[in-house]
């Protein structure tokens, strides 16, 4: 059997019923469109209330809330700390073993082991792998945001976060 012999099984799938080409059989004429109006002619998008605001840009809370002052931390796994070579690890040696992109905020989960003592430098640290490293004789040092303390500057313009 080869790939071009496979078909469905006998009456599983049946054509689509192809409308609106004469008067002579089922779905001729208005094609299941009724009579005039806008419905009867071309495509309608989805959503549209005939001009009326939408309802989706009446009511922005139903779609939900960004937070414009959200951290975001790119995550590295305590086994991954192996692809680093040396003993020291930061955010530039994470970005040369291709572990997070440069200038990105790092943070270091629990998943993995670590087997060598590492000088860690990281913008956060999870309790287990703060735990982990240390009990493997290494240190662990939380760098300063880049954007000082407090909040973040926020993302986006006025008409994002509605």
């Amino acid at each position: 059997m080869r790939v071009h012999d496979l078909h469905p099984p006998d009456g599983s799938t049946r054509p689509r019923r192809r409308v609106g080409r004469g008067i002579a059989g089922k779905g001729g004429k208005t094609a299941g469109r009724g009579t005039k109006g806008q419905g009867a002619r071309d495509t309608i998008p989805m959503g549209f209330e005939g001009g009326q605001l939408p309802l989706m840009q009446r009511i922005p809370k139903l779609r939900g809330f960004t937070n414009p002052f959200r951290v975001e931390y790119t995550p590295v796994n305590l086994g991954a700390l192996d692809r680093v070579t040396g003993d020291v690890v930061t955010p530039a040696t994470l970005a040369e073993a291709g572990l997070a992109r440069r200038h990105a905020l790092v943070k270091i989960l629990g998943t993995g082991t670590v087997d060598r003592p590492l000088e860690v430098h990281a913008h956060a640290c999870s309790a287990s792998a703060r735990q982990a490293i240390t009990a493997a004789g290494g240190t662990v040092t939380i760098l300063p945001p880049p954007f000082g303390n407090g909040r973040p500057p926020a993302k986006g313009n006025a008409l994002t976060n509605r």
